[in-house]
């Protein structure tokens, strides 16, 4: 039985989708004054191929609005085919179409999210690679929740969610530190035992003088396949160090990433590049 995702979601999940839906009517209703309170049924169709990902927020969507869902599809599935039925809403005409289009929108940008993140794990089964393939903090501002919650349906890691939950020293850190072993020993003054230091490192020298400054994780950035060789020599000298590589990767190259080496192949085209997984909905004609 698969677990609730919900269930990991923070306290103010709920709070920011109200706050979506203010912004979406922040005055007078008009259509739905039309409308009216009827109650009505309407289903929720899926259009295209992908990974249906973003229940709990669609039905938060409408729970506020006092309507409810009904799925017929788990959160997760691989929808095959045009005009799949995935739920039905049921509730006052004009609540369900207040709600409609936030529900949609954010339905079509996780689902695409869940099936990129889909996609790129069917490249690393038929490699038989062991490692983890990783999003990005390059989210939409505001979105970043609904974005990393995708990534995690779609069997990828979400990386850090924010810059409080891992330290990770990039080039202008380690640049205004003067070295990155003067960044690393800095940054053990404060955070102790409890969070992972990550250093971005440019080539093989770099994540050396990381890996011998007590990082627990070495980023090669923007490094081509074929150099990724000297992994091996790194990881045989520091076994313990998570090696991870990003930068320019995307769908096209990513199996190229896929050593025994690499314990992390990250890309923040997870959510840049991804497409949106089409949805409407329709009230049930009479």
């Amino acid at each position: 039985m698969a677990k609730n995702l919900e269930h990991l979601l923070p306290i103010s999940w709920k709070y920011q989708i109200h706050e979506w839906l203010k912004e979406d009517i922040p005055s007078f209703d008009i259509a739905g004054y039309v409308v009216g309170e009827k109650f009505e049924r309407a289903s929720l169709i899926c259009k295209s191929h992908g990974i249906l990902a973003g229940k709990p927020f669609v039905n938060e969507i409408f729970n506020f609005l006092s309507c409810s869902v009904s799925w017929c599809v788990d959160e997760g599935t691989e929808i095959v085919g045009d005009y799949v039925t995935v739920a039905s809403v049921d509730g006052p005409a004009r609540n369900i179409l207040l709600g409609e289009r936030l529900a949609l929108n954010i339905l079509a940008r996780c689902s695409g999210i869940a099936s990129e993140c889909f996609k790129l794990n069917q490249k690393k089964r038929a490699k038989a690679w062991n490692g983890v393939i990783s999003g990005t903090r390059k989210t939409t501002p505001g979105f970043r929740l609904v974005e990393k919650y995708g990534m995690i349906v779609g069997g990828c890691d979400p990386h850090r969610m924010d810059l409080s939950s891992l330290v990770m020293l990039k080039d202008n850190h380690i640049w205004s530190q003067g070295s990155i072993a003067n960044s690393v020993k800095a940054v053990k003054e404060i955070c102790k035992f409890a969070l992972k230091i990550e250093v971005e490192c440019r080539n093989f020298e770099e994540a050396l003088e990381a890996c011998e400054s007590g990082a627990d994780i070495v980023m090669l950035d923007h490094v081509k396949p074929g150099s990724i060789a000297d992994v091996k020599s790194l990881k045989e000298k520091h076994p313990m160090v998570i090696v991870e590589v990003s930068g320019g990767i995307n769908e096209n190259n990513i199996e190229e990433y896929m050593i025994e080496s690499v314990d992390v192949v990250s890309t923040g085209a997870i959510t840049q590049s991804f497409k949106c997984v089409d949805f409407s909905l329709k009230i049930n004609k009479k």
